[in-house]
Order: structure tokens, then sequence, then C-alpha cells
């Protein structure tokens, strides 16, 4: 069995582009709003949801903190929606990816840790784990596809388990 010791690096919008966006209000564009009382960051996140006429829904979240170092024995994807984690508080959280296709390939997997205030859209397809929190209870609003109940036969999530390989997370420092 092959081992591979996955250390997260810090979040960037250049080196998550392949896997999909990085949102956060830090180095975009704003314009005021509301006669000067807010800023507006808008177009942050490309949402996908309309394929086989799905529809936008907002969600919370609320996760339980994760223990490392963490094995990852899985991966999952979307193949008809993206998906966005904005977390509610100042929390960082980690993300492990890989890029889209029939399987996850596990030479290009990479673990980012948020900031805190930076939240995260999985392009449709791209392979990841599931939400890592940090901390007990955070909670993150999330943006996805709506299900549509029993009789949605939509693929809404696809699991790759691994059998060959031993993928061992340790928590950022």
């Amino acid at each position: 069995m092959k081992t591979i010791a996955l250390k997260p690096q810090k979040l960037t919008p250049e080196g998550f582009s392949q896997f999909g966006e990085v949102v956060s209000a830090a180095s975009n564009d704003f314009f005021t709003i509301n006669n000067g009382f807010a800023r507006k960051y808008a177009n942050l996140a490309n949402v996908d949801t309309s394929a086989e006429n799905g529809r936008t829904a907002v969600h919370i979240f609320v996760a339980k903190k994760r223990q490392f170092p963490l094995t990852i024995n899985m991966l999952e994807k979307h193949p008809f929606f993206s998906q966005a984690f904005i977390p509610r508080e100042k929390q960082p959280f980690i993300v492990v990816v890989a890029p889209p296709g029939d399987e996850p390939n596990i030479e290009k997997i990479k673990a980012f840790i948020t900031n805190g205030e930076q939240g995260i859209n999985y392009a449709r397809g791209v392979w990841h784990f599931p939400l890592i929190s940090l901390g007990n209870d955070n909670q993150f609003i999330t943006i996805d596809r709506r299900h549509n109940g029993p009789s949605d036969t939509l693929e809404q999530c696809v699991v790759f388990p691994f059998d060959e390989v031993e993928i061992n997370l340790k928590e950022a420092t």
C-alpha cells in the first residue's frame, strides 16, 4: 500500500484556481452602496447549479472538529453543480482536493488551509474530501444545488473510496 503524507498549504486564489474559487473580500474590488454604509464585493464565485433544471439552495452546515492526523480514505465530487463553503465565524478550515476526472488523480491531490475569512467554491466535478473543521460546532454557509426529493434521480454525489493508498493529513501549524 502506498502512503502519502499531505500537509495543507496556504489558500490563495492562484493555488486553488484549478479546483474552483476562493471566496474572500481581500484583494478584490468593491463599490460603495447604501449611502456609504456598506461595501459590496460582487461576483466572488460562479455558483453553478443549472444542469438538469437545478436550482440554487443556501444551507448552514454545523461541523464537528476533526482529529489529526486525519486519514483521507475517500474523495467525493458533485458532477452537476458547484459547492461553496463560507465560514460564519473567523475560523480557519482545511480543504483537500484533486482535479476533476472519472477518478481522483492521487498524484495531484492537494490540501489548503484558509485564513478564517476565506471561503471556497468547489467547481463542478472537482474531487474533494468532506468539510474539515478545525473547531467544534463551526458554522458554514453552504451554497449548492437543491435536492428535489425522492423523485430526483440526479446523482448528487459520487464517492470514490481509496483501497490502494493511505493519505494522512497533518494539521497545519
